[in-house]
């Protein structure tokens, strides 16, 4: 598979996007315990809900939901 210029400029917008977040977010963590588990209380809404977003949408939840879909139709998507 090739990818174009396009793609690849996606692909390294995405990565520098990663790295610049999680450089941000390690400088707040090196503080104590509390800050790397809470990030001192301080994220800013979106990033939090960006986070919310992207743990929802790991490989394991769609998979899951996808055979509680497949099994027991609707009332297995309930059991949530």
């Amino acid at each position: 598979m090739k990818l174009s210029p396009m793609d690849q400029a996606i692909v390294v917008a995405f990565l520098a996007s990663v790295v610049i977040v999680g450089s941000l977010a390690a400088r707040r963590a090196g503080r104590s315990t509390a800050d790397f588990v809470l990030s001192g209380r301080s994220m800013p809404w979106w990033l939090l809900g960006v986070s919310m977003v992207a743990y929802t949408f790991t490989c394991d939840t769609p998979n899951l939901v996808t055979d509680n879909m497949r099994t027991s139709r609707v009332a297995g998507h309930w059991a949530w």
